[in-house]
């Protein structure tokens, strides 16, 4: 029988694992093109299109069920990452840089997709339903160090070694290759680690029909809830502001002063928007999940929505003043990433509200499915849109598209009960 071993020893390290190809694919990538000179209409166009795998990541899930075990899938995708990350610093020196790197993220993105949906999977699997609970902070605490890690200390990295050699794509590989280490050094890590619990095993007599007609069984049920449209709605669009700026706040911010931007240097924006924005988004989810346990989704709902979108106003500030001051732009950046993480809480409770009851588990990635559609679409077209209309006229849209906010919100229907804490009987 193997030994029981601490959550402790894996958990950090998963869970970091899992956050850093999304941040890459994400942000990084982001701030890596612009320093590289593309254009905002070409970034946003063909990064906004890595989201497309945790868009379809529902459609092949259940083949990651039946298919080998978590924790085969967990290691191999992290072998595959690395290699991917490889790739990408190997064509940064390259004159098809663009076209081969984007081939490379592609990569990344699919493979960390079914990473996610392994990971979490594993999770399940390794542990009680004591120990879940217990450990849920934490895995959602080292995701977070991850994504100010990727975020932030690789970018304050890749900008120092642009000050200390003036080579761009020298840099950005090197930091690439880091990356690929990193993901090496995981695989091989989780590989004699992660524990092999019995329940983590391949499905055995599952035929191909059973396995398609319960596939088309979770799909119809999920279109057939009640308020259904009103849901998917919601799952699309309470976030289009922040699917127009998350494309274009690293180039405004690297942009020259001349074309509209802050003029920031890449260690910069590691620090103001890899770093502080995220200690403000991190604080903001605390608090927001505090307050949703404490009163419930339904009494929260309306200060959350608010909280989400009139913040974005900084942005139209700091387009207007293009401050040269760091503390201010600091400070700005942590207001509006604050309210996101206040504001994001209420979407991802009524995403498990939603996906209460039969098939809860594929309900669930399936609404992750539309919200990523629901960023990906907007932020495909956000480079074109700015580059059209300048910075400050896009962030202005981007604020007035608050009010699309507030109206999907004002549709929905909510159990006044749901999330309120129960209060023990003496």
């Amino acid at each position: 029988m193997e030994k029981k071993r601490s959550p402790w020893l894996w958990i950090p390290t998963l869970y970091m694992a899992e956050a850093l190809p999304y941040v890459a694919v994400m942000s990084i990538s982001t701030i890596m093109y612009k320093r590289l000179g593309i254009s905002n209409t070409d970034i946003a166009l063909y990064t906004g299109w890595l989201y497309l795998p945790w868009v379809i990541k529902p459609f092949w899930s259940p083949f990651v069920d039946l298919v080998k075990t978590k924790r085969w899938w967990t290691v191999t995708m992290q072998f595959i990452i690395a290699v991917a990350f490889a790739c990408i610093a190997f064509t940064l020196p390259t004159s098809l840089f663009f076209q081969l790197s984007l081939a490379a993220f592609w990569l990344v993105a699919f493979t960390s997709a079914t990473h996610d949906i392994a990971a979490d999977g594993y999770y399940m699997h390794a542990l009680t339903d004591h120990e879940q609970s217990l450990y849920v902070g934490i895995r959602s605490t080292f995701y977070r160090i991850g994504t100010v890690a990727g975020q932030g200390l690789l970018v304050i990295l890749a900008g120092f070694l642009e000050d200390l050699t003036g080579n761009i794509p020298w840099s950005w590989a090197v930091t690439m290759g880091i990356l690929s280490a990193l993901f090496f050094a995981a695989s091989l890590y989780h590989q004699f680690v992660l524990p092999r619990p019995a329940s983590d095993c391949p499905a055995r007599d599952v035929s191909v029909s059973a396995i398609v007609r319960e596939f088309l069984n979770t799909f119809v049920t999920f279109f057939t809830k009640k308020n259904a449209l009103i849901a998917i709605a919601f799952m699309l669009l309470y976030r289009l502001p922040e699917a127009l700026l998350v494309k274009l706040i690293g180039p405004f911010m690297l942009d020259p002063v001349a074309n509209g931007g802050l003029g920031l240097s890449t260690r910069d924006v590691g620090i103001v928007y890899g770093t502080v924005g995220i200690i403000g988004l991190t604080i903001g989810g605390i608090l927001g999940g505090i307050a949703a346990s404490q009163g419930g989704l339904k009494k929260w709902l309306w200060p959350m929505v608010a909280s989400i979108t009139l913040p974005d106003l900084v942005y139209v500030y700091l387009s207007y003043a293009q401050p040269d001051n760091m503390l201010l732009i600091n400070g700005c950046v942590f207001l509006e990433q604050f309210g996101y993480g206040f504001g994001f809480t209420a979407y991802m409770l009524y995403l498990i509200y939603f996906s209460q009851g039969e098939h809860k588990t594929a309900h669930y990635a399936m609404c992750t499915g539309f919200m990523a559609l629901g960023m990906m679409l907007p932020g495909m077209m956000a480079g074109w849109l700015q580059e059209t209309i300048g910075y400050c006229h896009f962030f202005i849209t981007a604020v007035a598209c608050c009010a699309v906010t507030f109206l999907v919100s004002a549709f929905l229907k909510i159990d006044p009960k749901f999330g309120v804490k129960v209060k023990s009987e003496k």
